[in-house]
């Protein structure tokens, strides 16, 4: 088949693969490669075990694979085929030198830059995916503008997806904002990804922009949206302190159209890919700038998040008579959101260690993410065991902690549980999903967050 473009994707992560395949299916002119030199990663991509678990995503892989859309490790080929290629690879938090634990590491990038410039047999436009610094396309622009025989346009196409419902945003975003250099070259070559994404998405959802401000709306939308989860926790202490209830409060303040309801949902922490890390490298930009107040203002959300999760234990240890060596505690799910396998970051990590720090024994079930929750508790000494089943991970428990918000959860027979259980039996729910009343009449000693306990002691 003859294709009229062909678009190339260098990583095949949580962005890249999803990003890409919704391309592929909205758009069989175009033929789409995904590279990545993890080869694990590719064969997965090619199998019927996909790496990235989002409702709907395997359908649409099944219907655009090996017909324009092609998962390799042949990042050499797929840069000299392609006319557009995106970088999606990934941008941790650096561990290292200057900027350590707050500065975004820059070297898949750079890397994938040089492999651009190294294997590149004609002009390309090179699109931003992954959430980057503002004035990383500089830094790119500097690298790729060393070729004497090929022009390099860099653009910037940050994705706003959310986990768990990935592919509906994908399909229906609410914006799809695309960055350039305001050169005719830089306008020309922004025209070509806006015509992309016009197949399917309404051309007044695409917004265009100047590269830097691209480049810094992505984190300064995850740092507002990190901002208002931290807010509503930041209330929850003092709503169990003084009676409150921190959903009436939430309900109240969401009905301010100028503040809205989005986000206000009080939980043990925000996790993932992008919020700590995308407020840390915002917070390091403005120390560099020798904007010091303000890298303090945005500390603070991440600061509070922590001692969310901090909280969440020290509540489950003093509620449980400041003791909690051999006691059981069954974690309800371990992805650091419903509806992915995703643990990246999750609150469920910091827990876990927590509590194994205390001498408990852990019981993890999660439908989706036991296989990473393995991964990140690997060599953390103590008894913790895994398990999809709910009913198995509770028998002789002591407590339940509800850390991921899935439907799962909410629909068990928690009399069948509680009959499972040692007693006193407590649940601590992280993330408000169940019937506490109900909960507390079986005869539980329930703990939500930002309310008062039902407690039969």
């Amino acid at each position: 088949m003859e294709f009229e473009k062909v678009i190339a994707c260098i990583g095949a992560g949580y962005v890249g693969g999803p990003t890409m395949a919704v391309i592929a299916y909205k758009c069989p002119q175009y033929k789409v490669i995904v590279v990545d030199i993890n080869k694990e990663r590719i064969d997965r991509w090619n199998s019927d075990n996909l790496p990235v678990y989002e409702p709907g995503l395997d359908e649409i892989v099944k219907q655009v694979r090996e017909k324009n859309l092609f998962f390799s490790t042949d990042v050499e080929s797929a840069i000299k085929e392609a006319q557009i290629i995106f970088v999606s690879v990934n941008t941790p938090t650096k561990e290292y030198g200057v900027g350590a634990g707050m500065a975004a590491d820059l070297k898949y990038w750079e890397k994938s830059a040089r492999d651009i410039l190294k294997y590149a047999n004609s002009d390309k436009i090179v699109v931003e995916k992954s959430t980057v610094p503002v004035k990383t396309a500089e830094a790119i622009e500097r690298i790729l503008s060393t070729s004497d025989k090929y022009k390099f346009e860099v653009i910037s196409n940050p994705e706003f997806l959310a986990e768990g419902t990935a592919i509906n945003d994908l399909l229906y975003p609410d914006r799809v904002l695309i960055g350039s250099r305001e050169t005719p070259s830089g306008i020309k070559a922004r025209e070509e990804i806006v015509k992309i994404y016009e197949n399917w998405v309404p051309r007044e959802k695409i917004i265009t922009s100047n590269i830097w401000s691209s480049e810094l709306a992505k984190l300064a939308a995850n740092a507002f949206l990190a901002q208002r989860i931290s807010s509503i926790n930041a209330l929850t202490p003092l709503c169990e302190i003084t009676g409150a209830d921190i959903e009436e409060i939430a309900y109240a303040v969401g009905t301010d159209s100028r503040i809205g309801n989005k986000f206000l949902k009080p939980s043990v922490g925000f996790g993932g890919s992008c919020f700590k890390k995308d407020i840390l490298n915002l917070t390091y930009i403005c120390k560099y700038y020798g904007l010091d107040e303000v890298a303090d203002y945005w500390l603070k959300i991440v600061e509070i998040n922590e001692y969310q999760k901090n909280r969440f234990v020290l509540r489950i240890l003093e509620e449980m008579f400041n003791t909690l060596s051999g006691k059981k505690i069954a974690l309800f799910g371990f992805a650091f959101k419903a509806n992915t396998n995703d643990t990246r970051e999750s609150a469920a990590i910091t827990i876990a260690k927590k509590l194994v720090e205390e001498r408990a024994i852990l019981s993890i079930t999660d439908p989706k993410a036991l296989e990473n929750a393995k991964k990140d508790l690997e060599g953390v000494e103590g008894e913790i065991y895994y398990t999809e089943d709910p009913y198995e991970a509770v028998k002789d428990a002591d407590a339940i902690a509800v850390i991921t918000e899935w439907d799962l959860f909410k629909n068990l027979d928690y009399e069948k549980i509680y009959s499972l259980m040692r007693k006193p039996a407590f649940i601590f729910d992280g993330r408000n999903i169940l019937d506490h009343k109900k909960l507390f009449e079986i005869g539980f000693n329930v703990y939500p967050l930002g309310k008062p306990p039902l407690k039969h002691f």
